[in-house]
């Protein structure tokens, strides 16, 4: 039978591409594969060391481009300028933030299958580190992670992404360790055998709140998870019940959105803890289903040091309502006034007394108080 093999090759001449693309494959000299010849695997860790680098051309390229290849989408503005430059720690190295990613195996791609935490820099020290630390390897206990890293690796990771990015004040860090990459997908954590991812994502971002305007909440349908259906002490990535509240929030043009318990009381924001203050008195929701912040701990501190009454209790929505004043807390935002809750105003609408007195004490215990960064010989 007569075959010609397929080409083109080097001395077919101009039109080879089009012969053998029409021509040929219509003659049946060689029948039409169904699929694209699957890629070499020879070729696998050849295609692993070039990819960096021919995405990085590709970046170049398409900033370059005056249609950014004909995208649809704008290109994003960042909050922070400064921050398109940052570096990050993913896994057990520090990388530019374009190629900061996960594998495609990982447990918090494939079903929010992590723990994080999110700290504050202030002049040069982490401020609460071994506090948040304690509560991420609580958490990543509790959900039977195995082949954690160390606390001092942790740590080291922290402190050499912040040097690396020259970040001594007015930053945030996104702590996170997922219970890393799976050996083929599904959701079994028999799956993970190559140990914990950890990722440090360190950011110029000053508190996300107006503490001197104040905030205006709305209260969301969504209801705060139980302790039965997924405990809030566990501080996880799936945040799907948070994100609810916040697009209620985003629709309703408001800051956040206040969510409630099974029963009607109220819990927290879906991002903060909340306090409230009446007749002089600090009251807060007590912990079943919200989560136990850090910051909502040190407030609590500091009201008891500022010699206010304290109270933890269940609150009704109508407490808040008619409240003196309201604030929230979280390490984003710090201690954040509230002035207006569903078309309410909080007091008079102002931040109040108590709030200025505790934002104040908080500010001069952040700036005194944290874990110094330390210098490394090979940073």
């Amino acid at each position: 039978m007569l075959r010609w093999e397929a080409g083109p090759k080097p001395f077919d001449g101009i039109w080879a591409p089009w012969w053998y693309k029409s021509v040929h494959k219509s003659t049946g000299f060689s029948p039409a594969k169904k699929y694209p010849t699957p890629f070499p695997t020879s070729l696998y860790d050849m295609l692993e060391q070039s990819l960096p680098f021919y995405n990085m051309l590709k970046r170049h390229a398409r900033r370059s481009s005056s249609n950014y290849l004909n995208s649809t989408l704008p290109h994003p503005s960042l909050p922070v300028p400064a921050n398109e430059k940052l570096l990050a720690w993913v896994g057990d190295e520090i990388v530019p933030r374009e190629t900061a990613k996960v594998s495609v195996f990982d447990s918090i791609v494939q079903g929010g299958d992590g723990v994080w935490e999110g700290l504050r820099v202030y002049g040069g020290k982490v401020f609460k580190l071994e506090e948040h630390l304690d509560r991420m390897f609580d958490s990543a206990k509790a959900l039977a992670f195995s082949n954690v890293p160390t606390r001092e690796e942790v740590k080291e990771a922290i402190f050499r992404t912040l040097l690396r990015n020259g970040m001594f004040d007015n930053a945030h860090i996104r702590l996170t360790l997922t219970r890393g990459k799976k050996v083929t997908s599904g959701m079994s954590p028999s799956f993970n055998r190559y140990g914990c991812t950890l990722i440090v994502l360190a950011e110029w971002k000053p508190p996300v709140y107006d503490n001197e305007k104040g905030l205006m909440l709305v209260t969301a349908t969504t209801r705060r998870n139980s302790p039965n259906n997924l405990d809030s002490k566990i501080h996880h990535n799936n945040l799907l019940n948070n994100i609810l509240a916040k697009i209620e929030g985003n629709n309703a043009g408001a800051d956040d959105a206040i969510m409630l318990d099974k029963d009607g009381y109220v819990s927290e924001t879906n991002a903060t803890n909340i306090f409230l203050v009446k007749k002089g008195r600090v009251v807060t929701p007590h912990a079943d289903y919200c989560l136990p912040g850090i910051t909502r701990a040190t407030v609590m501190e500091l009201v008891l040091k500022e010699s206010l009454a304290l109270e933890e209790r269940r609150i009704s929505l109508s407490e808040f309502h008619t409240a003196d004043e309201v604030w929230t807390t979280g390490t984003m935002g710090e201690l954040s006034p509230v002035v207006k809750i569903d078309g309410r105003i909080v007091g008079d609408g102002r931040v109040g007394p108590i709030t200025l007195r505790l934002q104040n004490a908080y500010k001069n215990l952040s700036k005194d108080s944290g874990v110094p960064i330390p210098t490394y010989e090979k940073s």
